[in-house]
């Protein structure tokens, strides 16, 4: 049977950017799967092969969402825990994966012991972590000598379809709201393969690092690609939102509007996307 804990984790909100995540992901898993979601699962079978794993292995799942990680993990008859610091994405994941143990908790503290875990997996997860070196050596806290971590992240500058938001927004004149923060400069790292090889070997630090750009077209609806930034998910969503209806309603003109060079001929829009995949072991 699947565990869902929802206890608090002292420091889950350590910087301004994380408290601004959670506000942004509070209450909308729902909202997030169908679009956002499934864009994310992409990578999922990949990340879990750099992990190494397999049947049997202890697996966790770091920022799980929705599950689909997790899920996919326990398919390959894995042991997994799962976390992420979202009550409404914990008990979506615990329904998703129930023979996984899902758990409340944010990086970069994890309620786990020391070396528990064969394999450690995150699928996008240090995109919203405010200080992602502090939450890779947790990681490898975790992850026992010779286990494995693998993580994916955006790659910057973004593909053309992961860009096609931004530019509706940027088009209807609407600015990021004050009360979401970017990553400190301090803490940030170059979104490219080499700098994010770079930053698993320095702040994990990892052997045997490798990164790799993944790319796809992924295929989906106006309809779709519009709901998640509607109802406000993610930090794209809180733009959209941040001013109003009309200022909604003026962002999503704009964006039916530049839609139309990704718009196939069965009337599907077909984005380009790409992440950087990288995963490493911890030295024994």
């Amino acid at each position: 049977m699947s565990k869902a804990e929802e206890v608090p984790v002292p420091g889950a909100a350590a910087t301004p950017f994380d408290a601004g995540e959670r506000r942004a992901w509070a209450g909308r898993a729902a909202a997030y799967a169908p679009g956002f979601g499934r864009l994310c699962a992409y990578t999922v079978p990949r990340l879990l092969d750099a992990a190494g794993v397999t049947e049997g292995a202890r697996v966790l799942d770091v920022g799980t969402g929705t599950g689909t990680a997790a899920a996919a993990a326990c398919a390959r008859g894995a042991r997994v825990s799962a976390v992420d610091a979202e009550p409404d994405m914990v008990r979506t994941a615990a329904a998703a994966a129930p023979t996984a143990a899902v758990h409340l908790a944010a990086l970069p503290q994890l309620p786990f012991p020391d070396a528990v875990f064969d394999a450690v997996v995150g699928n996008f997860v240090l995109n919203h972590v405010g200080r992602p070196g502090a939450a890779l050596a947790e990681l490898r806290r975790v992850t026992r000598p010779g286990g494995r971590i693998a993580l994916t992240v955006w790659a910057a500058p973004p593909a053309a379809g992961q860009a096609l938001l931004g530019r509706a927004v940027r088009a209807a004149g609407v600015p990021r709201p004050p009360d979401a923060p970017a990553l400190a400069p301090e803490d940030d790292f170059p979104r490219t393969a080499d700098g994010f090889a770079a930053l698993l070997r320095t702040a994990g630090p990892l052997a045997a690092v490798e990164c790799a750009v993944v790319s796809w077209e992924h295929r989906t609806t106006l309809a779709e690609w519009w709901h998640g930034p509607a109802a406000g998910v993610a930090t794209i969503g809180r733009v959209v939102t941040s001013r109003g209806p009309a200022a909604t309603e003026r962002i999503r003109r704009h964006f039916v509007a530049l839609a139309a060079e990704f718009t196939a001929s069965d009337g599907q829009l077909v984005l380009p996307h790409a992440a950087l995949l990288a995963s490493g072991r911890v030295a024994p």
